[in-house]
């Protein structure tokens, strides 16, 4: 079974596991975003000392690569690739919102989900119309989204969306939809229908395993040279005031 490390700084909360086929060895994490960089690599090194091995024993090293907070994006993806490049290890990249609607799926195999329409779906037939809805805030009243099918299939792309009381409209008429992640609240407050529930439960590097082993068994592996975040949009930022005055 192959040993992988896991990361994730993708959002405000940063987490970090190690595991072994199916089974999670050792898992940390950071809850202040500010300090994700900071926490990242003496994390990985705790990490690997409680499981008792050395970093050179693991097999391959995954990382969320977005969509995502532009910082935490990148000091993921630079520590994963630097490591590998050091080690001789492949790179397995995980979409964000792909790991955010697992989160969905394993809490029900868990147990831990109290939403009701989860405890339903979870014994409804596999055929069943249902479909996942990870939301990651990207400040006002837009997100980063996509749409997966109760097999992670993913069947709206990812993209950045402003929200408003006709979003997904035609896709709750014909399925229910469980929206999760940090940005699901905004759409709460926007939409009173009965075919979309809202699932709080926080995602972590402990939803990337079953993801991540799966890309390693079919080595789908990324170009470490190459690999980039995808942020969702483009970076923007204001030109500061002291600048504009002295032009």
């Amino acid at each position: 079974m192959p040993l992988i490390l896991n990361i994730d700084t993708a959002t405000e909360f940063a987490s970090i596991c190690l595991s072994k086929g199916n089974n999670i060895l050792c898992f940390k994490e950071n809850k202040e975003q500010k300090n994700h960089a900071s926490f990242l690599q003496p994390a990985i090194q705790q990490i690997m000392l409680e499981a008792g091995y050395t970093l050179n024993k693991v097999d391959a090293i995954a990382v969320t690569n977005g969509p995502g907070s532009y910082t935490g994006l990148r000091v993921g993806l630079a520590s994963a690739k630097g490591l590998c490049f050091a080690l001789n290890k492949p790179l397995i990249t995980l979409n964000t919102l792909q790991v955010i609607a697992n989160s969905v799926i394993r809490n029900w195999e868990l147990g831990i989900s109290k939403d009701e329409f989860a405890l339903s779906a979870k014994s409804q037939n596999p055929n069943s119309k249902f479909q996942i809805c990870p939301m990651i805030d990207a400040r006002r009243m837009e997100v980063f989204t996509a749409l997966y099918d109760n097999k992670l299939n993913e069947v709206l792309t990812t993209q950045a969306m402003i929200l408003d009381e006709h979003s997904f409209k035609n896709q709750l008429e014909e399925y229910n939809i469980i929206f999760c992640g940090n940005g699901a609240a905004k759409f709460q407050s926007l939409i009173d229908n009965s075919n979309a529930q809202f699932n709080t439960v926080q995602y972590s590097a402990k939803d990337m395993v079953q993801l991540s082993l799966d890309k390693f068994n079919n080595k789908s592996f990324a170009d470490i040279a190459y690999s980039s975040p995808i942020y969702g949009k483009e970076f923007y930022t204001t030109t500061p005031k002291k600048l504009l005055t002295n032009e």
